[in-house]
């Protein structure tokens, strides 16, 4: 049983309301495989679509840290819901005994090993997403899309 981000599995949950389904091995995987969708976004109360958000000044890791904030493109400090969103995902983890997370790639959220820089210029820098560090952190195995 994984966990994986929603949009990948065609639900349209992603900042613009679209999904991010953009190749079949994600829904290969249903054939072997017990897949729990999950969107950390939503489930920390942001609603879809919502304005483009990105961290500024650093990663999920920093944000676990109380050491930067995310922000939507508008200004708005959107940083608790991702916390939030991060800890209602992690209460899924640890209920259904999870071991991997498939999340979405450069996501604020789901990203892992890559996010966007903060300047909504669509730079990239190392860093991994709110949730992902939050289940790497709790020893969670986290891969994107791009690594299935």
């Amino acid at each position: 049983m994984k966990l994986i981000s929603a949009c990948l599995l065609g639900i349209k949950c992603a900042w613009d309301g679209q999904d991010n389904y953009k190749s079949d091995k994600a829904i290969e995987l249903l054939n072997s495989e017990t897949l729990i969708p999950v969107c950390p976004e939503q489930l920390g109360g942001l609603k879809t679509p919502r304005a483009p958000q990105e961290i500024q000044g650093g990663t999920g890791e920093d944000i676990l840290d109380g050491k930067c904030k995310v922000l939507n493109i508008d200004g708005e400090d959107v940083t608790q819901k991702f916390i939030t969103g991060a800890e209602e995902t992690l209460k899924i983890v640890r209920l259904f005994h999870i071991e991997e997370f498939i999340g979405k790639s450069k996501s604020p959220s789901c990203g892992c090993w890559q996010i966007y820089d903060g300047t909504f210029s669509r730079k990239l820098i190392d860093g991994d997403g709110v949730t992902t560090a939050l289940l790497k952190r709790n020893g969670i195995s986290v891969i994107t899309e791009e690594d299935l």
